[in-house]
Formats: structure tokens, C-alpha cells, sequence
């Protein structure tokens, strides 16, 4: 076992801290803010209990897990082997730029109070992406570059999650609209794995709080009982604001930006999910 000390000096010592994978407690591949003592007991209660977790001193079983789409269960740049058909050697520049462009125009979108479908801002991020790339653009490039957003590769794990778990129910809830998810779903064999929200249908982007208010009513439930994952630190930062516990999906091991929320855990997969 393995620990960074934060320091503090007017405030009970924190760190995190992460058993390797593939020892004698797999569930302990999560990182944790907490005492040394209270972090130890929630590790080994992921391997003793199964389905209850400790936080805060309290036993809590989550009855809804809550999944973001783009870049936590789908890969989003699983599209650059599309791009590279049309675009020689510049698929991942494209790809990075066009993801890059897509959470900026949204966030922008929602910062002004007008809403435009998460489809025209994909489009529009896409076609600013190849314009500013060098490329000629056409526009029978651009919509089969759109189609193969409905075919987005999912992460690895993520076929065996319903096996792995049988009695937990999956929710996506994204940014994108339900034409755009319902087929992602369909082409990858997932529609019976994950039920399926949309901020589209309340015109409101993550990470508003309206938009988690909107999943939380949908789902019936109170905050607490909800766990919600997501690779984009925006998205956990707002749904942590909101009251929702939080799982960052950190795949590429980075570190947790500054905002002053932090996740409730940091997992780099979502293949032992906390229970």
C-alpha cells in the first residue's frame, strides 16, 4: 500500500490512497479522501460486504448507477479510425479538436441561455475542427463522420457490466439527444444494459443543475442513493455540486483539477464499480 500525504496543518491529516490490482482486495483499486482509518474500513468494506459501502461513518447501498456516454462509456475518439479514411495522418488532431470544440460550445450555448440541440453542436464543432485542421470539407465527409457517432466504440469492460452486476440498474444520462443515443445503444447491443436520459429533453446542458435535478426526478430517488459517473471533470463537479455521490472515471491516471469539489471516489474503469 501506497500514500501521498496532504498537508494541513489546522485540519485532521487527509491522503489518498491505492492498493495495487489483482491483490488481495481488488476493490481497493479506488482512490479516497478520508482518515487513514475510516479510507482502510471503506476499502475492505467494498471486499467484505459487497454491496454496502461506508461513507462518512454510514452504510449506504446506491440504488441507481447514473453513467455520462461520451468518454465514460463510449469512447469518443474511437472515431478517429473513421477520420483517417478520409483524412490521412490527421484523424487524432481532428478527433481531439472536435471533442475539444463540442464542450466548448455547449458550455458557451448554456452560459448565454440558448439552447441548440446537442446534434447541431456536434455538427458545428466537427465542421470547425476540419476547417481549422486544413482540410477540404465536403459534406458528404461530415455526415458520414456524424453517422459514425452512432457507432462509437464502448470501453472494454463495459459489455460485461450487466453480467457482472445483474441486480444493478445503469441509467446513461448525457448531453446528447435521444436520436443520437438510442442508436449509439442499438449498434453496440446495449439497450438492455442501460436505461437512457437526455438533457435534451429539458434543454438544460450539464453541468446546470437543472439537468441533475431532471435525472434525479426521473429516477425517483433522493441524492444520496444515486452514484453518477463520468470522465469529465466538469460533469462530476456538477453533479457533486448538486448532491449526487461521484465516481471519476480518470482512465488516463490525471490529476483532479483544482475547483474545490472533489469526486467521492476516483476509479480508472468501470470495472469494479463502487457498490
Amino acid at each position: 500500500m501506497s500514500g501521498r500525504m496532504l498537508p494541513n496543518t489546522n485540519q485532521p491529516v487527509y491522503f489518498f490512497f491505492r492498493v495495487a490490482k489483482n491483490v488481495q482486495y481488488p476493490w481497493c483499486n479506488v482512490f479516497m479522501r478520508s482518515s487513514p482509518l475510516s479510507s482502510l474500513e471503506r476499502c475492505l468494506s467494498f471486499q467484505q460486504r459487497g454491496k454496502h459501502t461506508t461513507w462518512k461513518g454510514v452504510e449506504v447501498m446506491y440504488k441507481a448507477y447514473v453513467f455520462d456516454a461520451y468518454g465514460t462509456v463510449f469512447d469518443v475518439h474511437s472515431v478517429m479510425e473513421k477520420i483517417h479514411q478520409f483524412y490521412p495522418e490527421k484523424g487524432e488532431a481532428i478527433s481531439q479538436k472536435w471533442r475539444s470544440n463540442q464542450i466548448h460550445y455547449f458550455l458557451v450555448r448554456q452560459l448565454i441561455q440558448d439552447y441548440r440541440p446537442f446534434t447541431d453542436i456536434t455538427r458545428w464543432a466537427l465542421l470547425d475542427a476540419l476547417s481549422t485542421s486544413g482540410v477540404e470539407v465536403k459534406e458528404e465527409v461530415v455526415s458520414e463522420l456524424m453517422e459514425e457517432y452512432q457507432h462509437l466504440s464502448p470501453y472494454e469492460e463495459v459489455a460485461s457490466m450487466s453480467e457482472k452486476h445483474p441486480d444493478k440498474t445503469f441509467t446513461i444520462f448525457s448531453n446528447g439527444t435521444t436520436s443520437m443515443l438510442e442508436p449509439l445503444l442499438e449498434n453496440n447491443q446495449l439497450s438492455d444494459t442501460f436505461q437512457l436520459l437526455s438533457a435534451d429533453d429539458v434543454q438544460v446542458y450539464k453541468p446546470h443543475p437543472e439537468a441533475y435535478a431532471y435525472a434525479q426526478e426521473k429516477l425517483g430517488l433522493n441524492k444520496e442513493d444515486i452514484l453518477f459517473f463520468s470522465s469529465n471533470p466538469w460533469d462530476i463537479t456538477g453533479a457533486a455540486s448538486y448532491g449526487f455521490h461521484t465516481a471519476w472515471v480518470n482512465r488516463k491516471e490525471q490529476k483532479w483539477p483544482e475547483l474545490g469539489i472533489e469526486p467521492t471516489y476516483i476509479i480508472d474503469n468501470l470495472i469494479n464499480i463502487p457498490q
